[in-house]
């Protein structure tokens, strides 16, 4: 399996869909990472309307950094009416055909001879795993693809992918916030089978909505910081390292203070009843 860093940097908001920062902006931020230790980027062929990933990999051209000291990961699957993809409807798509096509295309955008991992971005009700295999094999073969995963897959779903083809990353939304996974099945079942575990919007909802959840959690949460000498956002993303899954916590901010606080993250051990008193503040109920 390949090795990513303990915090991956999520590209989404990197271009058009968020800062939209030029090239030199962009270049900067990759430097950033890699000072503080995060040297996996996540992207998706889709994001930025399907333009983000050619400007992170203009912008990373810029840069003096070497591709083997870093790791790409990129989605695809996902069709989505843009300007530059004028479709008539939102879609998915896992043809043979498709796979290789967009994953080509993401290669080339992102200036770069292979993805360290592959993923499918959402299941698709039309997935066959063998239309799947037929791509996998080819692009892991030309050396194109290291390793091939999954993106908000169940267990299900991972089961039925499995049969033909070796996954080895789920990409799924977990969180304090949002620890649905935990128990239907989904994490469980990626440890078993030993693949690895990646958490889009780690910190949830926690910074975005005001609720009943978040209500509840707010002064749990900085009791918290005050005897983990932590930050709000590390004590989130502390509870969702802390799972033995060993998740890898995607962080979708662009400020190089806040990069190194998640990674800071990474050695704040919580006691494991705090670890259960935020999951009861995050339900409202204890724990069965």
């Amino acid at each position: 399996m390949t090795e990513f860093s303990g915090i991956i940097a999520g590209t989404m908001t990197w271009g058009v869909w968020g800062k939209n920062y030029n090239s030199s902006q962009m270049s900067s931020l990759i430097e950033d990472a890699l000072s503080l230790g995060i040297s996996t980027f996540d992207h998706a062929d889709i994001y930025g309307g399907y333009t983000t990933e050619a400007s992170f990999g203009a912008a990373f051209k810029e840069t003096k950094v070497e591709r083997s000291e870093v790791q790409f990961i990129s989605k695809c699957g996902i069709q989505y009416p843009s300007d530059t993809r004028p479709l008539e409807i939102k879609h998915y798509d896992y043809s043979s055909d498709h796979i290789l096509w967009s994953t080509e295309k993401s290669l080339k955008n992102l200036n770069t001879e292979y993805l360290d991992v592959l993923l499918l971005h959402r299941p698709s009700p039309l997935m066959d795993p063998q239309e799947v295999a037929k791509a996998l094999e080819k692009l892991k073969s030309q050396g194109k693809v290291k390793s091939f995963g999954v993106s908000n897959f169940t267990s299900a779903q991972m089961s039925l992918l499995s049969t033909e083809n070796l996954i080895e990353w789920n990409q799924i939304e977990c969180s304090l916030t949002a620890s649905k996974a935990m128990f239907d099945g989904t994490t469980n079942h990626m440890m078993e089978q030993q693949i690895g575990s990646m958490a889009w919007s780690p910190l949830g909802s926690y910074f975005k909505d005001k609720n009943n959840q978040n209500e509840r959690l707010k002064p749990l949460v900085d009791k918290m910081c005050v005897k983990y000498n932590a930050s709000e956002d590390q004590i989130l993303l502390a509870w969702l390292l802390q799972h033995p899954a060993k998740i890898h916590p995607v962080v979708g901010t662009t400020q190089k203070t806040r990069l190194k606080c998640a990674m800071d993250a990474l050695f704040i051990k919580l006691d494991l009843q705090d670890w259960f008193l935020l999951l009861e503040a995050s339900w409202g109920h204890e724990v069965p």
